[in-house]
């Protein structure tokens, strides 16, 4: 089932490029972490494995609308995830 990897991609390029960006957007203000980056990170590492966890549910019903709604649920917490980054300051 190639979709499932697929979607397993998306989600770890997806949120690794979020984390990334916040290291990016470290380096080139304070050059260290801060509270509001780790929480950011945190938070972006938590999204990953509650995703990873729903994509490796087994007992589903309906797999083709499980996935669409997990691939919704990636795109809006990366959106709010990115949010954040822009805010920091």
């Amino acid at each position: 089932m190639s979709s499932v990897k697929n979607l397993k991609k998306d989600i770890n390029f997806v949120l690794g490029d979020i984390i990334e960006a916040v290291y990016i957007y470290e380096m080139s203000t304070t050059g260290k972490p801060t509270d509001k980056t780790n929480t950011i990170i945190d938070e972006a590492i938590a999204t990953f494995d509650n995703l990873i966890v729903k994509v490796n549910a087994k007992k589903v019903e309906d797999k083709k609308a499980h996935f669409k709604l997990i691939n919704v649920e990636l795109e809006q917490a990366a959106n709010q995830l990115i949010d954040k980054i822009n805010t920091l300051q």
